[in-house]
């Protein structure tokens, strides 16, 4: 096996490293994302090629160790500092709600993760479009163990997810048996056929990222929100559509249990610019709205 590259980065204040690149996981299991022993694995296809990142907190030297392999590591490892959110501002963000600022106080070292990488946050979020979780969660597990290749480095069971092209030959078959409907398999169809245009938004502004990735057919805000969260680590991509995040938001903020879109961009204007940033910190309040009625079902369309 060749050896690693290696960096080190030296965070600026208190720094959490599950919290920041915890978002970049899709549910227990992921195969191109683990945490163990301290340490955050992602395997990732990078513009140079398949590469497998470890990352750790140095706790008694204050540092951030970095190993990267394959192809692609050295494009990961340049691209450290922004991932761990060197780019991000947190002081940027002024809470205006007591328990946004409690919320901040306790997790002082959370920051906005920037990918870089648009196609690895665009077609898990695709799957998971009006489906539950854990549904969409085990379609992007059964793909990547079928699809997929073996990532680089020392862990065997991690998975690099496919380029373009090995998204485009996966027979129809294949989808369904992972439970993905015609609609959203077409949608990732038509994203990998621009693949290299959709990558582009991650160098853009908000505005433009989100207007490139919608002009994919079957691509609307909530898509490009969760995809430009990660590649982009916007702090006010703020997820619309959402059938759990309004209430969530609503319920925290006033304790009304209907929370609406439009209800929750009232109550996060004044974090405009931030109010992805907000919903974070709302999120690790664990003010959660009880639940009423049983988890909605698990479907499986592989069985139709």
């Amino acid at each position: 096996m060749p050896a690693a590259l290696r960096r080190t980065w030296v965070p600026p204040g208190p720094y959490d490293l599950s919290r920041t690149l915890g978002v970049l996981g899709r549910g227990p299991g992921d195969p191109a994302f683990r945490v163990a022993d301290g340490a955050v694995w992602r395997a990732s296809r990078t513009p140079q090629g398949p590469a497998t990142l470890c990352v750790r907190t140095r706790t008694g030297a204050g540092r951030i160790e970095a190993e990267a392999w394959g192809p692609g590591a050295a494009w990961m490892l340049d691209g450290l500092p922004a991932l761990l959110g060197e780019g991000d501002d947190p002081a940027a963000f002024t809470p205006r709600h007591r328990l946004v600022h409690e919320a901040r106080r306790r997790h002082p070292g959370v920051r906005l993760a920037r990918t870089g990488l648009v196609l690895e946050s665009l077609i898990p979020s695709i799957l998971e479009q009006k489906v539950t979780a854990d549904e969409a969660y085990r379609a992007w597990r059964l793909l990547l163990q079928r699809h997929g290749e073996p990532a680089p480095g020392p862990w065997d069971r991690l998975r690099v997810m496919p380029d373009p092209r090995g998204w485009a030959l996966i027979p129809s078959w294949e989808w369904h048996r992972a439970g993905v409907d015609h609609k959203r398999s077409a949608t990732i169809l038509r994203a990998v056929r621009v693949a290299r245009r959709l990558e582009e938004a991650a160098a853009m502004d908000l505005p433009d990222a989100l207007h490139r990735l919608q002009l994919v057919q079957g691509i609307g805000p909530w898509t490009a929100a969760e995809a430009v969260q990660r590649s982009n680590g916007a702090p006010d991509a703020i997820t619309v559509g959402d059938l759990h995040l309004p209430r969530i938001v609503g319920y925290a903020l006033t304790g009304r249990r209907d929370g609406t879109d439009e209800q929750m961009l009232d109550l996060l204007a004044p974090y405009e610019g931030q109010r992805h940033r907000a919903a974070r910190f709302i999120l690790l309040s664990g003010r959660t709205l009880p639940r009423r009625a049983p988890r909605f079902p698990v479907g499986d369309i592989a069985r139709l």
